[in-house]
């Protein structure tokens, strides 16, 4: 099974999280993003743009923070951050 935890953050506060379960046979990539897109639907955002700072971080640590450079619309948060918390 695969699971990607998304949280906001604010001023160093949980303000929401979600995790999102993916048992399809889709490669490792195919099921961040869809999960990526399951989370920005929850939690009525707009998809972020991966920078390359963004997929450098995530290939280091399987974990990403997207702030506001990383989306086209203003957020009310800090930072949405993405970690895998678990992987077949």
């Amino acid at each position: 099974m695969f699971r990607l935890w998304g949280k906001i953050w604010k001023e160093n506060r949980l303000l929401r999280d979600t995790v999102i379960c993916n048992d399809s046979d889709d490669t490792r990539t195919h099921k961040i993003f869809a999960a990526l897109d399951d989370i920005c639907m929850e939690f009525d955002l707009s998809k972020p743009i991966w920078l390359d700072s963004t997929i450098a971080e995530f290939k280091r640590h399987s974990k990403a923070r997207f702030t506001q450079d990383n989306f086209v619309d203003s957020i009310d948060f800090d930072y949405l951050e993405i970690h895998v918390i678990e992987e077949d």
